[in-house]
């Protein structure tokens, strides 16, 4: 195979931008990738600035400001921290049920829409000093919330899940998916990812100590009242912040509905309007800005615009790679290695390897989830849901590692009486290899099982 000038730089280009993403935390490689990209289509490319700011994926963008602004709100004005409360308190003081309560907490909270980090910052400080309480291992608690976090972040309502919608979104006429199929496709990859995220992460809490804790457990309580105090009542525009939510649930779901496809053919203003989940999160948030329910200036300070501004430059660049026939070129390196099977296997493990050192969503998934038209064509088939599964699933399976956000984020809430030196090498060894485990996890679930 002949690779022009043009295909080699930038395939050059996306690796550096890669290394940096690994090595340096402080540089923002989504403004990077945007100016590696200009030069690559400048000088080999012959594509002006224009043209290539041009590949800018606006309608994701968009997606993503308007759902993390919603719930930014619902994060600074305290009604998530609030239904976090409520939510512990369910297990009324049965310790041996907090694993349970807390896995399944995290997962509703994830999945509703902060996402996984959002998910994750909000549990874990209330998770770890549960787990102190409680004599549960740091370690345990952590692949409890983290587990549950990633599973849920594919969710259609999650930044993770509207980064991996909109980039299948874009690629889906190349894979024969319509866009009346778009919204059960979502779906489909969420539960994927939360089967194979609760087989590795519950499985690893029972097999590493986890079953022990609930059968040494069994028959104890404490005070609910002193393992997790009592919030405020929800206040008025706590209230409306939650309806908000649900509405927002409710108008992402009610389209998809066979039985509400004609009421919304026939309502084509609300079909305009509920055309993505954006467009809604846009609309709710407004009502809560006018009813003095949300802090538009707290809102937007606490977005996640580093992760938002990474997956659109590195779109930008790997669109870049498109035109100038690199991302075909790593797509035959990837095919003459695999068959439709086990294409599953190097889909969970590349991404899974780079994952460990580099952002999931906002390097890995724009990376790899836009090969996958071409590797359809290059192994001569295979499921192309089962391919993005794949990837999503290997790059953050990867996430319980010290080295992510997600395993900082618990250790940072650890009890202090945790060795967190041996707790940070505990959790760097079991992040480091689900990058193999999530392989295997994928090829057998998605390759044999065909999941």
């Amino acid at each position: 195979m002949e690779i022009s000038i043009a295909a080699i730089m930038s395939m050059v280009a996306l690796v550096i931008v890669v290394i940096i993403s690994c090595v340096n935390e402080d540089l923002n490689v989504g403004f990077l990738s945007i100016g590696f990209a200009i030069i690559v289509g400048g000088i080999w490319g012959g594509l002006t600035g224009a043209k290539v700011m041009g590949s800018f994926p606006l309608s994701l963008f968009m997606i993503l400001v308007g759902v993390t602004f919603l719930f930014g709100m619902a994060q600074t004005n305290g009604t998530m921290e609030k239904l976090t409360s409520y939510s512990v308190r369910l297990c009324k003081g049965n310790t041996a049920l907090i694993p349970l309560i807390v896995y399944l907490l995290t997962t509703f909270v994830t999945t509703i829409g902060p996402g996984n980090i959002a998910g994750c910052a909000l549990m874990a400080p209330v998770a770890m000093a549960i787990a102190a309480r409680v004599g549960m291992p740091a370690f345990l608690m952590t692949l409890i919330v983290v587990g549950a976090a990633n599973g849920a972040a594919f969710s259609p309502f999650a930044p993770t899940g509207i980064i991996s919608n909109g980039i299948i979104a874009k690629m889906a006429p190349g894979l024969g998916i319509s866009p009346d199929q778009l919204n059960s496709l979502a779906w489909k990859i969420h539960f994927n990812s939360e089967l194979a995220q609760g087989l590795v992460n519950i499985g690893g809490f029972f097999v590493l100590g986890g079953w022990a804790w609930i059968q040494k457990q069994r028959g104890t309580s404490l005070d609910i009242d002193e393992l997790a105090p009592k919030p405020e009542p929800f206040n008025k525009h706590q209230w409306l912040t939650l309806a908000m939510v649900f509405v927002l649930i409710l108008m992402v779901v009610l389209p998809g509905l066979p039985a509400m496809k004609g009421f919304f053919k026939a309502n084509v203003w609300l079909a305009n309007m509920l055309s993505n989940v954006g467009s809604v999160a846009f609309v709710l948030s407004g009502i809560l800005m006018l009813t003095g329910s949300g802090d538009s200036k707290a809102a937007v300070k606490v977005m996640p615009w580093g992760v938002i501004m990474m997956v659109c430059g590195v779109s930008v660049l790997i669109d870049v790679m498109d035109q100038a026939g690199g991302l075909k070129a790593m797509v035959k390196m990837i095919g003459a290695i695999s068959n439709p099977i086990s294409i599953n296997f190097w889909l969970g493990l590349i991404p899974g390897i780079i994952s460990a050192y580099s952002s999931s969503s906002g390097v890995v998934m724009p990376m790899f989830l836009p090969m996958v038209p071409g590797l359809v064509q290059e192994i001569g088939g295979g499921n192309p849901v089962a391919m993005i599964s794949s990837i999503n699933i290997g790059s953050h399976l990867v996430d319980t590692s010290p080295l992510s956000t997600l395993g900082a984020l618990c250790i940072a809430c650890a009890g202090e009486h945790e060795d967190k030196a041996k707790l940070f090498r505990n959790l760097l060894i079991w992040g480091l290899s689900m990058s193999v485990v999530g392989a295997i996890v994928c090829y057998i679930f998605f390759g044999l099982l065909g999941f």
